[in-house]
């Protein structure tokens, strides 16, 4: 439950008195929350940033880019408006909206993608893009009544069991209520608390929403402070008892993961520091992606008990993710406008398995021993699932450049690869881009920021149909995360998936571009 101090309530009754005095709409436009007129007690409010989330999600799609521009140039800061529409997206949607959860796991990539651009009139222009998709889905949505999250009473831990446990039953139960209360009870300690025992519940399942879900919700708390990780962390809870409809997707990894816990004795035990070499990194790439997913969660798990440190385990994990992606032969037909046949962009199985692969790293790192070694062995058994379960012939496909595709770019000039690279992404041509990359990739002048300059230019300005802002953050991490003889991998899978996007502009991008030039 997001608490109160005293000086927000007072600051709440003061604010609420003068926008009865001016009248609603205009409490609104100069940005106070219409959440005071209509006077709700039963809403979550945030204090001091409850007037710019009321305004992000009151305010209609076509007349918020000219409202933001003015906020930023009168003080409001990037990382405010990130916070304010991850708390409007969440007390509306509650984890329970494919839109827009979408959309809340876009908005620190979005950040970070801002951070980069070195241009600072081109800076806003990432996080306007994904605030303009939150507005639209919120109006779609509608209104204070419709809104998921709604304040809670903290339940009874009950003796004997620990919050994770509790809260797991109550979830598989399909008891909404006592895991709503539950969860609080257990939110009312510090949010490393929170996440500990919340993953209990998480590990339940291993798919690509539940787990990029709470690993964006985590890296928000940054944004929004320690004190409302609760509302964030919640929608977890809501979109994990909804996947129970889908019981039948969760059964396997229900027996797999405590069989191998227990097999291999890993719950209380410390964190291995054995280095791994490439070799060693590259074979259990191989072992993971070529087998069984209760093969590849066993692997993993041995890697663990043997001591081999998570970040070479997770190095193997990330690439086999990549081999999805560059080995992908594309979507067999349209699936839906935007998404063409031959397109690997969007839902696709390697930019879902690599978003889910770097969420569970993600989360390895922030929480317990626990929560370290259930990721680790739940991101090899999805990397596994999703090569064999979803579709394909990933085994029998190759890699992404392909020979042919290699020996068409071997004679261009050096210092032409960057030209003929934004060329091919704008031809939607995937193969000559992924070459061109790894041509670039060999060059003796590390070429990689230019690289991810030209890629998320593209991310920006193309809709992506809803993933391009995670797979260029998950891509920039896992660059930094593999080991140096591999990871230009990642830039040929991004390649790939950036002239995969390209053609469909991003709504919201040409306005935000006049407006920041005015």
């Amino acid at each position: 439950m997001t608490q109160r101090t005293r000086r927000e309530v007072f600051s709440d009754i003061g604010k609420g008195m003068f926008a009865a005095a001016v009248g609603g709409s205009l409490a609104l436009d100069i940005g106070l929350a219409p959440a005071w007129v209509d006077d709700e007690p039963n809403r979550l409010v945030f204090g001091n940033l409850e007037p710019l989330v009321a305004y992000l999600q009151d305010t209609p799609a076509n007349k918020l880019l000219p409202g933001l521009v003015e906020k930023m140039r009168n003080g409001t800061s990037l990382k405010t408006l990130v916070a304010a529409a991850a708390l409007a997206n969440a007390r509306t949607f509650g984890g329970e909206d494919y839109i827009g959860f979408h959309t809340l796991m876009a908005l620190t990539p979005a950040y970070h993608m801002a951070q980069e651009e070195p241009r600072e009139s081109h800076k806003p222009l990432a996080v306007l893009k994904v605030l303009y998709r939150n507005s639209t889905r919120l109006g779609e949505i509608g209104g204070a009544k419709n809104e998921v999250l709604r304040p809670v009473k903290p339940g009874v831990i009950a003796s004997g069991s620990s919050g994770g446990e509790q809260l797991r039953k109550a979830v598989r139960s399909g008891n909404l209520a006592a895991a709503e209360q539950t969860f609080a009870a257990i939110a009312s300690g510090t949010p490393q608390e929170a996440l500990d025992q919340l993953m209990v519940m998480v590990d339940d399942g291993a798919e690509v929403h539940r787990i990029v879900l709470v690993s964006r919700s985590w890296d928000l708390i940054d944004f929004v402070g320690a004190e409302r990780a609760d509302t964030l962390l919640r929608q977890s809870v809501h979109y994990c008892l909804n996947s129970e409809k889908n019981l039948a997707y969760h059964q396997e990894v229900r027996s797999v993961l405590p069989k191998v816990l227990d097999q291999y004795k890993l719950l209380g035990t410390k964190a291995g520091a054995k280095v791994a070499d490439d070799a060693w990194v590259a074979t259990l790439a191989e072992t993971i992606f070529k087998s069984t997913p209760s093969q590849a969660a066993d692997a993993t798990a041995a890697a663990l008990a043997e001591g081999i440190s998570a970040d070479a385990i997770s190095q193997s994990i990330g690439m086999a993710a990549n081999q999805l992606v560059l080995r992908d032969n594309g979507r067999p037909k349209a699936e839906a406008p935007g998404k063409p046949a031959g397109s690997i962009h969007g839902d696709s199985i390697g930019v879902h398995a690599c978003d889910s692969a770097h969420a569970w790293r993600n989360l390895s790192r922030a929480g317990d021993r626990r929560t370290q070694v259930t990721s680790l062995i739940l991101a090899s058994y999805q990397v596994a699932r999703d090569r064999s379960s979803r579709g394909g012939e990933f085994l029998t496909w190759g890699p992404y450049p392909r020979a042919e595709q290699l020996d068409q770019v071997r004679d261009l000039p050096s210092e032409s690869l960057l030209k003929e690279l934004d060329r091919a992404i704008r031809d939607k041509d995937q193969a000559r881009a992924a070459a061109l990359t790894h041509r670039l990739g060999k060059q003796s002048r590390d070429q990689s920021a230019a690289v991810f300059a030209l890629f998320r230019g593209f991310a920006v300005s193309e809709d992506g149909a809803l993933h391009a802002e995670k797979f260029y953050r998950t891509t920039s991490e896992e660059f930094l995360n593999a080991r140096l003889a591999y990871r230009w991998n990642q830039l040929v899978a991004l390649a790939r998936v950036t002239a995969s996007e390209y053609g469909l502009p991003a709504p919201g991008y040409q306005e935000s571009c006049e407006l920041l030039k005015g």
